[in-house]
C-alpha cells in the first residue's frame, strides 16, 4: 500500500476510507494521538509511544478499544502492508459514542485510527531556521490531544517567513516547546531543556536525547529558560521522533548557535545511531 488508513477495523488507502459524520473529532477535536517512525518496518521506541497514547487517553477520559499489546500487535501487522519500511505512523483514539452533537459523554469505548505514510527519519545534518510565536494554547499540553489549531497557525507562520519551525513561549518569555517538536538550549557545555508539566508535551526524543546526554557525560537540567536564554546559547536544538536532534541557525532572522559544534555532534549521531541500530 501506498499510504494505510485504519478505522474500527476498515482498511485502505487514506484517501478511501471514511469516518461517521457523528464522530466526535468533529464536533470537538475530542481525541488523543501518537507519532513515530518506522524504518525497515520496524517502529522506533513503539513501547515508549503506545505508553503516551494510553496516559493522553486516560487524563483526556477516553478509553482505548484495544490492550496496549493489542495495539502494538496492529501497529505491527499494519506497517508490514506499506510499500516501503520507512514511514510515519500515527495512531489515534476519538471519544466513543454517535449521538448527535452534545458536550457530555458517555464513557464506552473509543474509536481508533491508524495512518501509515512513506516518510524517512532525518539525520539533522543541516541546520533549520526558526520564528518565536506566543503560546496560547491551552494548559493540557502534556496530552497529545486533537486540539491542536494554535500549533497549525504557529507552523504556517513559520512557513510563510521562509523558516522550519516556531519556538513557543508564554507570556513573560518563557520557553515551551516548538509548534510540533521538543525544543532545547545547549549552555555552558549542559543540555537545558523545560520541565514536563502542563505546558509541554513528554516528547520521546526528548527522553532519549536527556538519556543520550547523560551517557555521553554531559550534564542536564530540567529547569525553565526564556527567550534570552534561546538567543544567547552556544546551541538551539529541536527534536521529534522522525527529527531525533535538529539544530537552528537563524531565530527571528538573527543568528544563534554555532558555538558548540563538538557537542551538538556528539549528541546528534548517538542519536541517530541509536535510532538505526533499534530499526535495523
Amino acid at each position: 500500500m501506498k499510504t494505510l488508513a485504519y478505522y474500527n477495523g476498515k482498511l485502505g488507502e487514506a484517501d478511501e476510507i471514511t469516518v461517521p459524520f457523528n464522530d466526535r473529532s468533529h464536533w470537538f477535536g475530542d481525541g488523543v494521538y501518537d507519532a513515530g517512525p518506522s524504518r525497515n518496518y520496524k517502529m522506533f521506541a513503539i513501547d515508549e509511544h503506545i505508553e503516551r497514547f494510553f496516559n493522553s487517553a486516560a487524563l483526556m477520559d477516553i478509553v482505548i478499544p484495544k490492550s496496549k499489546d493489542e495495539i502494538r500487535d496492529l501497529l505491527e501487522e499494519l506497517v508490514k502492508k506499506m510499500d516501503t519500511g520507512d514511514n510515519f505512523v500515527y495512531i489515534e483514539c476519538t471519544r466513543g459514542g454517535f449521538g448527535m452533537r452534545g458536550h457530555v459523554y458517555d464513557k464506552v469505548p473509543g474509536n481508533l485510527w491508524v495512518m501509515m505514510m512513506p516518510q524517512k527519519v532525518c539525520e539533522g545534518l543541516s541546520p533549520i531556521k526558526l520564528i518565536t510565536v506566543e503560546d496560547t494554547r491551552f494548559y493540557h499540553c502534556n496530552c497529545k490531544t486533537l486540539n491542536l489549531l494554535p500549533s497549525v497557525l504557529a507552523a504556517e507562520e513559520a512557513k510563510r517567513k521562509g523558516c522550519d519551525e516556531t519556538i513557543l513561549y508564554r507570556p513573560g518569555g518563557r520557553v515551551t516547546e516548538c509548534a510540533h517538536s521538543n525544543c532545547h538550549i545547549i549552555k555552558d557545555g549542559k543540555l537545558f531543556t523545560a520541565p514536563t508539566d502542563e505546558l509541554i508535551l513528554p516528547g520521546i526524543a526528548r527522553a532519549h536525547m536527556i538519556r543520550m546526554a547523560k551517557k555521553l557525560g554531559y550534564g542536564v537540567s530540567e529547569t525553565p529558560y526564556n527567550l534570552k536564554d534561546v538567543f544567547e546559547a552556544e546551541e538551539v536544538l529541536v527534536s521529534s521522533s522522525s527529527n531525533p536532534c535538529l539544530h537552528a541557525c537563524e531565530l527571528d532572522g538573527k543568528p544563534v548557535g554555532g558555538k558548540n559544534p563538538e557537542m551538538l555532534e556528539d549528541l546528534r549521531k548517538h542519536l541517530v545511531e541509536e535510532l538505526y541500530e533499534a530499526t535495523e
